[in-house]
């Protein structure tokens, strides 16, 4: 969720399909794409961390934008069992919420969304997932696809190809909109479009996609078909 984007090349919007091909459903990651949940995700996962011995600051950085169980199994560390360890930190995460707020526009941009074409698909587990929606102000949607959903997080495709199989609609059809490597990677391997919200950001990853700041910048515009079409403000 912190790790921003630094673009391999500049896409204008004339030749970049996020510009210029009509969509059937759109599918937002949450943290960092949709609301801003850098702090407090950060105190709560910077504690675990100290008291794990961890160097907190080398940390951080490889926690957002996948399951906290895999953050955990990724460290192997001695005598931690993943499984209740991310249950106590998703617990210390839904008792904090202070401070977390919608990505500028996301609200306003949703909101002019058809309700059945548009899902979010986030690492989150579905009862954080909705403490931390209800605590940005944002609309929960008709669909969602959260971490008890996949058996494999991201950078999995597994997630994103399920929530467009949720909305009936081909993957090929829907545009990912994500922050971090890991969902972005998710995003290329399901075969969809990305477009990438750079807001939280705070560290550099190359990308050939398509980066904006915020959902200020841009604007949906619906088909007398029902497809969705995104263009600048």
């Amino acid at each position: 969720m912190v790790l921003p984007i630094k673009r391999k090349c500049k896409l204008s919007p004339v030749t970049s399909p996020v510009f210029s091909k009509p969509f059937s459903a759109l599918l937002f990651d949450m943290d960092g794409t949709l609301l801003n949940s850098l702090a407090a995700a950060e105190r709560v996962w910077g504690d675990w961390a100290r008291s794990k011995g961890l160097d907190v600051e080398a940390f951080l950085p490889t926690m957002h934008g996948v399951r906290g169980v895999d953050t955990i199994r990724r460290l192997g560390l001695p005598g931690v069992d993943p499984e209740a360890e991310s249950a106590m930190i998703e617990q210390a995460e839904i008792d904090d919420v202070e401070g977390i707020v919608a990505i500028p526009g996301a609200v306003a941009f949703l909101k002019s969304l058809p309700a059945e074409s548009w899902a979010i698909v986030t690492s989150a587990p579905i009862v954080l997932a909705k403490r931390r929606l209800e605590a940005a102000g944002i609309p929960l949607p008709r669909i969602m696809v959260t971490a008890e959903d996949v058996s494999i997080g991201k950078p999995d495709p597994e997630c994103y190809l399920l929530g467009a199989r949720k909305l009936g609609v081909d993957i090929a059809d829907c545009l990912v909109f994500e922050d971090a490597p890991a969902g972005i990677q998710a995003g290329e391997a399901a075969g969809a479009e990305v477009l990438v919200i750079t807001a939280t950001q705070m560290h550099t990853v190359a990308t050939h996609h398509t980066a904006i700041a915020n959902y200020d910048e841009i604007a949906a515009d619906i088909g007398t078909d029902g497809t969705i079409s995104i263009v600048r403000t």
